[in-house]
């Protein structure tokens, strides 16, 4: 099989992570292909924010848990998050940021990473301290959370696809 196929059938979301750092080179090159999804008309709406520091990832964490009303950590201990916001002003912006977490996941599973999207951005990202992480980063504009990737490597074996569904494809 294809090897792009292979990854987008394989792929799953892991909720359980080794604190095993990922080497910055294969961090960059999952970055990297967030940044080739596409986007309405190229207008390249979104951006990311690569959380390694664990410190920010903590602080992300309970911003996080508190939209949720729990003290758990929501990023099932992933050592690395990586924030996808997108330009509110750009009428396609949650689909390009949608598509830059499918990028980013694929990427991840492409190189041996396993990820998981985690929602909850907009809310934090939209409260007085995530506004306050996007000036301090120098991050300015209308921008949405769009989703939290959060990578790392898998503590345990992810389970195999569940079979399809009926009905999920119309011929016409």
């Amino acid at each position: 099989m294809n090897e792009t196929l292979k990854t987008l059938t394989e792929r799953r979301s892991c909720r359980s992570y080794k604190d095993d750092p990922i080497p910055a080179e294969i961090l960059d090159r999952i970055l990297e292909a967030g940044t080739y999804a596409a986007t309405g008309m190229g207008r390249q709406s979104p951006v990311m924010i690569a959380v390694t520091d664990k410190a920010m990832r903590d602080r992300l964490s309970k911003m996080n848990a508190a939209v949720m009303g729990t003290d758990n950590d929501p990023f099932y201990g992933a050592p690395v998050v990586v924030v996808v916001l997108a330009d509110r002003r750009v009428g396609t912006y949650l689909y390009d940021g949608s598509l830059v977490m499918g990028n980013l996941m694929n990427a991840a599973h492409a190189l041996g990473v396993a990820s998981c999207w985690i929602h909850r951005a907009k809310e934090e990202f939209d409260s007085a301290e995530g506004k306050a992480i996007l000036k301090s980063l120098g991050i300015e504009g209308d921008y949405e959370g769009i989703g939290h990737c959060v990578l790392g490597y898998a503590a345990s074996e992810i389970k195999p696809a569940a079979p399809r569904k009926a009905n999920w494809i119309y011929r016409v």
